[in-house]
């Protein structure tokens, strides 16, 4: 072997296939489209749903309730569950609780409600508190540090601003 013979017989690019040029082609009549029917026509395009004819499964699964695709993803957790997960004094976050094993799923927004008696003090880091869970949480000498994050979508701000 000589070193021009290294790259004789790749193919860099390949040849674009002449359709349409002859029986002797192998592409020749049809050109590669077959006989008749809408997908040998020009201007042919199916949805993707598409199932031969018959009804698609998008069609034939029932649809129930509403999805809010916006809608942010809330994890609830109760003042009187921190009471029994941790220690006096602790600083609790949605990352410490994340390495517990308490929160499991992924969340945008993490809030602590007042549901449970609490008797620890503790430093509580969530983007949101319940009225409720804030007086409990206050009432021991605990903290509550509001965490930035996403803000709920307002439908109208004007209302809003209105209320304030």
């Amino acid at each position: 072997m000589k070193l021009h013979d290294i790259h004789q017989d790749v193919e860099t690019h390949r040849a674009r296939k002449r359709l349409g040029r002859g029986p002797g082609s192998g592409t020749g009549k049809t050109a590669g489209q077959g006989h008749k029917g809408s997908q040998s026509r020009a201007g042919n395009s199916q949805q993707v749903t598409f199932q031969g004819g018959m009804m698609p499964v998008v069609r034939r699964v029932p649809k129930r309730g509403f999805n809010n695709r916006f809608a942010l993803d809330v994890i609830a957790v109760n003042v009187g569950d921190l009471e029994l997960w941790f220690e006096s004094g602790a600083e609790i976050c949605p990352k410490v609780l994340k390495e517990k094993g308490l929160v499991k799923r992924r969340h945008d927004v993490f809030k602590v409600l007042g549901d449970g008696d609490l008797t620890k003090k503790f430093k509580i880091h969530a983007h949101r508190f319940s009225a409720s869970a804030k007086e409990k949480i206050e009432a021991v000498g605990g903290e509550c540090v509001i965490l930035p994050g996403k803000a709920p979508v307002v439908k109208n701000p004007q209302k809003s601003a209105r209320k304030k």
